[in-house]
């Protein structure tokens, strides 16, 4: 494989994050040869890892500067090319590839401009040296019917592969054609992301995707909202699983209560909730503030009150995205 190309000088040190998800999270020595592939490049900080065996799915977390990260990302398509065969994959979670979406978002004073930048230069290398059909989507999109991520995955894997060739279904980088083993792959650049699910004190899949209807932005419910119903089986449990497109417009809080009022409507309660992957911190604390924790408590104490409003599992402090980067920065504070 090539060497990935410098970026330009003004990109190359810019900070950002990048939230890769890829169609593999039970072959747990697989995923161990991925992160070796994302870890193997300096100046990477891998900030949070989580495997799924429903979605078969892992959500990798990284940041550093824009060079270094593109780097890293592209050794970890090479190393899933590799590993994963997508005709052999199923999950519950949509997926168009083995490596799924790559978007990246913008840190400290990298501008979306730039991130765009970043994300349309990785695009077209992927693309170029590993072959790959690659959709731009979000802020990348060259196309206004791909800037939502549920367009661009419209059919998934199996339905891409028929229709990859079609007018209007072709991708914006690389062959008209899937990979034949790892399909193809959605770059994107965008605002901060948070992936969370709520899982109901109930086995009902169907009430799960009844609540994911009526809440999601595009059911008419909360806006900057994407909500879907799936039955998680290591759980027993149906879980709503939501992306907050803006937390800033709809808080966490506000989607807890809201699921929390329409499960109530069918005599259901949550059981808990859960992150995939890290917040920025500022969304703790605004369900901190609603959850009248005092302003002038220490953080640690105000994120558990946040945690503790919303049931949230297994959860850190270390969930908290700047906490996470100090830490990562700073090895001795782990």
């Amino acid at each position: 494989m090539d060497p990935m190309p410098a970026l330009p000088a003004s990109l190359a040190d810019r900070l950002v994050e990048s939230v890769p998800n890829v169609s593999e999270g039970r072959r747990l020595d697989v995923v161990e040869r991925l992160v070796t592939a994302i870890t193997a490049v300096p100046e990477v900080h891998l900030l949070d890892r989580t495997s799924d065996a429903s979605h078969n799915r892992s959500v990798f977390t990284l940041a550093g500067p824009a060079a270094a990260v593109s780097a890293a990302l592209d050794g970890l398509v090479g190393a899933a090319i590799r590993e994963i065969d997508m005709d052999e994959h199923w999950g519950e979670h949509p997926r168009i590839g083995a490596v799924d979406v790559i978007p990246f978002v913008p840190l400290a004073d990298t501008t979306m401009d730039e991130a765009v930048e970043i994300a349309r230069a990785f695009g077209t290398r992927i693309a170029e040296t590993h072959d790959l059909p690659v959709y731009l989507y979000a802020q990348a999109a060259r196309r206004g019917d791909r800037i939502k991520l549920a367009d661009v995955r419209r059919g998934q894997y199996e339905g891409l592969k028929v229709e990859i060739g079609q007018n209007g279904r072709e991708p914006d980088l690389g062959p008209a054609r899937m990979h034949p083993s790892a399909g193809a792959v959605a770059v994107g650049a965008r605002p901060f992301l948070i992936a969370y699910n709520i899982n109901l004190a109930s086995a009902d899949v169907e009430l799960a995707k009844r609540i994911a209807r009526r809440v999601r932005e595009s059911g008419g419910g909360l806006p900057k909202l994407q909500a879907n119903g799936f039955f998680i089986d290591e759980l027993d449990r149906a879980q709503v699983s939501m992306n907050v497109l803006d937390f800033q417009v709809t808080p966490l809080w506000r989607v807890w209560e809201t699921v929390r009022s329409e499960a109530t409507e069918d005599g259901i309660e949550l059981d808990e909730s859960e992150l995939i992957g890290l917040a920025p911190l500022a969304a703790f604390l605004a369900v901190a503030d609603h959850a009248e924790a005092p302003a002038d408590d220490p953080v640690e104490t105000r994120l558990a009150a946040a945690a503790k409003f919303l049931k949230l599992r297994d959860f850190s402090p270390l969930q908290a995205l700047e906490l996470r980067l100090d830490a990562a920065r700073s090895p001795q504070t782990l």
